[in-house]
C-alpha cells in the first residue's frame, strides 16, 4: 500500500509510464504483425490484450488467493464495463474506430459470448456452489480461444511492408518494455487510488467495480486510444474485446478454482454488463465505424454506470 503522502506523486507517475509504455508497444506490435505477416487484430487480441489484462489478474486473483470475492468479480465486471463503454468511448472520440468485416464475423460473436456465459453461470450458481465447475469450463474455453486464434494466424499470414521498419528482436523487445511499462504504470495508479479511497472511507466494494476497474483498465483505455490517435484500428478494438475474452475466462475461470465467486450478490451488475456488450452490437453494424457522437454516447452510458455505484448500490 502506498503512503497517503506518496499516492498523488505516484499517480502522476503512473500516468506517464502508461502513455509511454503504450506508445512503445503499439509500435511494436504493428510492426511485429507486419513482420510475420499477421493482422494487428491477432496480435491485439492475444500479445496486447495479455499484457494490458495483467493488473486484472494481478488484482482478482490476488483477492481470490485471500478469499476476497467481492474484489474478485467487481474488479473484472467493472473491468469489462469500462472497456467496453469507457476504452471504446474516448479511442472513437480521438478519432473514430473501423470495424472491418472479419471482426464482425468472428470476434465480436466469441466477445459476446463470453459476455452471455458469464451471466447464465453466474446465474445458475456455477461460479458460487459449483465454482470448481465453472471455472473449469472457462480455463477451456480459454485454451480453445487462444488455440483458434493461433490457428487463424498461420492462415492469415501475408507479408506486409506498410511497416518495414525495425529487426523482429527489436519491434519485440518494444512490446515488452511496453506492456512492463503499461502493467507497472497501472499498478502506480491502482494502490495510489485504492490510498486515496480509504482515505476518504470508500467501501472496498464500490472501490473494485470503479476506481480498481478503472485503474485495471487503464492499459487497456491508453494502447487503444494510441492506437485509435495512429489511425490503429484493429488494435484499438481487438485490444478491448480481447482483453474482456482473458478477464472472463482466463481471470474468472482461475479465481474460480479457489474460491466461490459469490456472483449472485452482482447480479444486476452483471445485467449492466450485458447491456454494454449488446450496445456495442449494432454500433459496429451500422457502416462497420464506430462514430465520435457513439463514442459520447458510450460516455454517457459509463457515466451512468458510475453514478448507480456511487449512489444507488
Amino acid at each position: 500500500m502506498i503512503d497517503a503522502v506518496l499516492a498523488i506523486p505516484s499517480f502522476i507517475i503512473g500516468i506517464i509510464f502508461l502513455w509511454k509504455g503504450s506508445d512503445v508497444l503499439v509500435k511494436g506490435t504493428s510492426n511485429t504483425a507486419a513482420k510475420f505477416g499477421i493482422s494487428s487484430i491477432i496480435i491485439s487480441l492475444i500479445i496486447v490484450a495479455f499484457g494490458t489484462s495483467a493488473p486484472e489478474f494481478a488484482i482478482s486473483f490476488g483477492a481470490a488467493l485471500q478469499n476476497r470475492a467481492d474484489i474478485t468479480l467487481g474488479n473484472i465486471i467493472g473491468s469489462c464495463v469500462a472497456n467496453i463503454l469507457l476504452v471504446i468511448g474516448i479511442s472513437a472520440i480521438i478519432k473514430p474506430i473501423k470495424i472491418k468485416k472479419s471482426l464482425i464475423r468472428r470476434e465480436i460473436p466469441i466477445f459476446t459470448g463470453a459476455s452471455i456465459l458469464l451471466f447464465i453461470f453466474s446465474y445458475f450458481g456455477f461460479l458460487d456452489n459449483y465454482h470448481l465447475f465453472g471455472g473449469l469450463f472457462f480455463l477451456i474455453l480459454f485454451t480453445l480461444f487462444i488455440i483458434y486464434f493461433i490457428q487463424c494466424a498461420r492462415k492469415e499470414r501475408k507479408y506486409n511492408d506498410k511497416y518495414g521498419e525495425g529487426s523482429t528482436k527489436k519491434n519485440i523487445l518494444f512490446i515488452i518494455i511496453g506492456i512492463t511499462g503499461v502493467v507497472f504504470g497501472a499498478w502506480l495508479l491502482i494502490e495510489s487510488a485504492i490510498t486515496i479511497a480509504d482515505y476518504l472511507s470508500i467501501p472496498r466494494f464500490v472501490i473494485a467495480l470503479s476506481i480498481v476497474a478503472i485503474g485495471t483498465s487503464l492499459p487497456e483505455l491508453v494502447v487503444s486510444a494510441m492506437a485509435a490517435y495512429k489511425g490503429e484500428s484493429d488494435i484499438a478494438i481487438g485490444n478491448v474485446l480481447g482483453s474482456n475474452v482473458f478477464n472472463i475466462f482466463l481471470i474468472l475461470g482461475a479465481s474460480a478454482l479457489f474460491i466461490p465467486l459469490q456472483a449472485a450478490n452482482y447480479f444486476y451488475h452483471l445485467i449492466f454488463l450485458l447491456i454494454a456488450t449488446f450496445i456495442l452490437i449494432p454500433v459496429v453494424h451500422t457502416g462497420h465505424i464506430i462514430s465520435r457522437l457513439e463514442g459520447f454516447f458510450f460516455l454517457i452510458i459509463y457515466s451512468v454506470f458510475i453514478w448507480y455505484i456511487f449512489f444507488l448500490n
